[in-house]
């Protein structure tokens, strides 16, 4: 599946459900973007605004009309899963976009998420981005924990799963027997045998998310639908997840009190890193980074000493 292409999920108990690789970061097999095609069509995830003429694309080439569009639901708020969402409202006029509470405020100024992406990933990075157009108030639908959107004869349930972000919450369609998983379970590339994990600053939280594998435990989908990329069967997932979780934090921790500082620590890590297929070193820097400082803040925040105090990775 390359770039701009769309794909039916044939996996389990899915119908009307197709998924579209906008080419987020110009790499194939990163990012999904989601079309439900049922009675009301609904667009699930983003990508970032670069790239929403792909996902229209999708859309018209499944025979929607922009116009039919009725819903677009976001796991959560970063860019990479809503930066787009802005654009595909203004080219979707009858879509309520749907967020968790929390998340609602950034879409309609974006400026603090902004800030908070080029910190992180730092000005190489942030090449791969793209600032988001707001998306107006009036158009946005909140909602938290037990929620249910109706979509006609598929539903919504909405779970809040805060462990990645304080914003994200999962989907689980009972139809399809198959659950949206947002950052829950990390990234699934395919050229990789195991996912690789989400950590990311400032919320990133090792037992909430642990919780949160729990949760996509306890709804006991038989189809996990990633963000990062694309359907897999929900058998053996979970487990592998939450012990790669583990690993990725005791990893960190360990290299932190081998190396001089955390830029040494981080140093060391980005040259034992295994790349996947056609990413540049800007894009795997700016992944790592990201990840690395995530875990940096959860374990400093477990030691009680201020991440600010510790010398972080720079931008490159």
């Amino acid at each position: 599946m390359g770039i701009g292409d769309t794909s039916r999920v044939e996996m389990g108990s899915c119908t009307d459900l197709y998924y579209v690789d906008p080419g987020v970061y110009e790499v194939p097999g990163h990012t999904s973007v989601y079309l439900l095609d049922g009675e009301r069509p609904t667009i699930i995830e983003s990508g970032i605004g670069a790239h929403t003429d792909r996902v229209l694309a999708a859309v018209e080439e499944l025979g929607i009309a922009r116009e039919a569009i009725e819903v677009i639901a976001l796991t959560h708020v970063h860019l990479d899963h809503a930066g787009g969402a802005g654009e595909l409202a203004a080219a979707c006029p009858n879509a309520e976009v749907v967020v968790h509470e929390q998340g609602a405020p950034h879409l309609v100024d974006p400026s603090t998420l902004v800030a908070g992406t080029k910190q992180v990933v730092g000005e190489s990075g942030w090449q791969f981005y793209e600032y988001p157009e707001p998306v107006p108030e009036g158009r946005i639908r909140e909602v938290t924990d037990g929620d249910v959107i109706d979509l006609g004869n598929h539903e919504l349930a909405v779970h809040h799963a805060p462990g990645h972000a304080t914003h994200q919450v999962v989907y689980h369609d009972p139809a399809n027997d198959a659950v949206f998983t947002a950052d829950v379970v990390g990234c699934f590339y395919e050229q990789f045998d195991t996912a690789r994990v989400a950590t990311p600053p400032p919320t990133f939280d090792l037992d909430q998310c642990i919780e949160d594998v729990e949760l996509l435990r306890e709804i006991g989908a038989e189809t996990l639908l990633y963000s990062h990329f694309g359907p897999r069967p929900a058998d053996g997932a979970l487990d592998a997840y939450a012990s790669l979780l583990k690993a990725w934090v005791g990893r960190v921790a360990q290299t932190r009190r081998r190396q001089e500082d955390d830029r040494a620590a981080f140093k060391h890590l980005l040259g034992a890193n295994d790349v996947p297929d056609g990413w540049s070193d800007d894009l795997e820097y700016g992944e790592l980074r990201m990840n690395f400082s995530g875990a940096v803040t959860y374990l400093d925040q477990q030691e009680g000493a201020p991440t600010r105090d510790r010398e972080q990775p720079a931008a490159e």
